[in-house]
């Protein structure tokens, strides 16, 4: 990953949520429809995989999406993300409420989001995040830039990373050996 702050392993020990963006953090951010209308998107298993373990260690999870999309609720609902709000044209209003309702501060969230949208929170969140693919000026107002790009782990990397800081993810490592 590329750091953008010296000082980002000190911010990661604070994280005990994590905030998402979905298309272009979750998905590669295509929306592909049949001749019937119906909508796909691909998300990354790895992603998804580490939501369990984050969730059992006592992290929140939430995500907030401009697009409303049944698929995307569908996978929020089978991943038993605790926040997930849709079709949201202002997302600080969503994560005021997200801090709010899971009595977190900014500087205990970290915020994965790859365009304009999301500037507003990532100004604000703790630990900044955008995917490898993002625009060059989504990649200069933040802490991290993924190794990934949009869809193919984005979440699992910056996981990863708070978990390692926090002297977590080896403990889920040798869980999971025995």
């Amino acid at each position: 990953m590329v750091f953008n702050n010296e000082k980002v392993k000190e911010k990661a020990l604070k994280i005990k949520a994590f905030l998402l963006d979905v298309d272009g953090v979750l998905t590669d951010g295509s929306i592909i429809y049949d001749n019937d209308g119906l909508e796909y998107k691909k998300f990354n298993v790895k992603d998804g995989q580490i939501i369990s373990h984050l969730k059992s260690l006592g992290f929140f999870i939430g995500v907030i999406t401009g697009r409303e999309s049944d698929v995307v609720k569908n996978r929020c609902k089978e991943l038993k993300i605790d926040f997930h709000k849709h079709g949201i044209k202002n997302k600080l209003i969503e994560y005021q409420k997200f801090k709010e309702t899971y009595n977190v501060n900014d500087d205990e969230i970290v915020y994965v989001g790859d365009d304009i949208i999301d500037l507003c929170i990532l100004s604000k969140c703790g630990l900044s995040v955008t995917p490898n693919d993002a625009r060059f000026y989504m990649k200069e107002s933040v802490d991290i830039i993924t190794e990934s790009k949009g869809g193919e782990g984005v979440f699992r990397d910056i996981a990863d990373f708070v978990l390692d800081s926090q002297n977590l993810l080896i403990e889920i490592i040798e869980k999971l050996k025995k």
